[in-house]
């Protein structure tokens, strides 16, 4: 379990060794996704989390359905959109099975 801002930290430490890090075949759950910072190194602006789901998607489609990602997040599918761009949420559709709840439910966290 990796908090997205964790990851778009590492960016902003590292630049983009850290999107060849979190785009491999590992298996990884990202935390609160879409509410992470816009990442920024060396003056180069980048939607982190965007750029890693897209790597792992290209790694979904070639290694045959056998990568494993997993995210949280408390955005809808619009934020989602908004955030990301259509293009990363279409992919999305794909990558990740939708577990919905209820807006009554509880904070699982507690």
């Amino acid at each position: 379990m990796i908090p997205c801002r964790n990851v778009t930290f590492s960016f902003n430490h590292l630049g983009f060794k850290t999107v060849e890090e979190y785009g491999n075949t590992k298996f990884y759950c990202f935390d609160d996704l879409g509410v992470e910072p816009s990442g920024r190194f060396y003056g180069k602006d980048l939607n982190v989390m965007g750029e890693v789901l897209l790597s792992r998607y290209e790694l979904y489609l070639q290694t045959k359905h056998k990568i494993k990602t997993h995210a949280t997040t408390n955005l809808n599918a619009e934020e989602l959109e908004e955030r990301y761009g259509n293009r990363v949420r279409s992919r999305m559709r794909e990558l990740f099975n939708l577990i919905a709840f209820d807006t009554k439910a509880g904070d699982k966290r507690k």
